[in-house]
């Protein structure tokens, strides 16, 4: 378990700007050391953990240690295969939505890293979803990864446009997908055995 967080690192988890969390180093509101001989800053657990209780952040994050993944697909088959493998895994918290009214919900109450979603849903499509959470500023963190059976250019340049930030086509290899996860959300790709 990571002990010692750089404000970078801080920032992730709080879901707040590199600069808030500088800031409140700075004033010491959030406790932590400077790296002698230089000015980088570095955060305790412990003290990253009290700052989080005292600003009301969910520290679900800073006490997993897990990515926070939104899974949303309708296709019960795929989400017990991903959802299985994502748990195998070992690196990510998977929460599923099956339509795109409970993925907007639950953006907002779990407040993701990262969405894995279907185009295609049964009430909305996927470039609404993602032109929607992109419109909310307090979510210009969270990556989305489309998924579709369609591979038309095109409409994957749509996607691109409307805030996805990767595509995957249908039928795919789940150890892709994870590895595409990782790059996004900036983590270590797990050599395949």
């Amino acid at each position: 378990m990571k002990t010692v967080f750089t404000t970078g690192e801080a920032a992730k988890i709080c879901k707040v700007s590199q600069q808030t969390i500088i800031r409140c180093f700075d004033n010491g509101q959030l406790k932590g050391f400077r790296v002698p001989g230089s000015k980088f800053r570095r955060i305790p657990r412990e003290a990253l953990y009290k700052f989080m209780k005292d600003n009301n952040i969910p520290t679900d994050a800073l006490e997993s240690g897990k990515r926070k993944v939104l899974l949303v697909d309708d296709d019960p088959d795929l989400v017990d295969t991903v959802h299985r493998a994502l748990q195998d895994d070992g690196r990510f918290e998977v929460r599923i939505a099956s339509n795109g009214f409970d993925a907007g919900m639950m953006v907002k109450e779990y407040r993701p890293d990262l969405i894995i979603l279907d185009v295609m849903l049964p009430d909305i499509n996927g470039k609404e979803v993602c032109h929607r959470v992109r419109a909310d500023n307090t979510m210009e963190d969270v990556r989305i990864i489309c998924i579709s059976g369609m591979i038309e250019d095109d409409k994957v340049q749509e996607l691109k446009l409307a805030g996805a930030d990767d595509f995957v086509a249908k039928p795919f290899d789940v150890d892709v997908l994870i590895e595409k996860m990782c790059v996004q959300l900036d983590i270590e790709v797990a050599a395949v055995a």
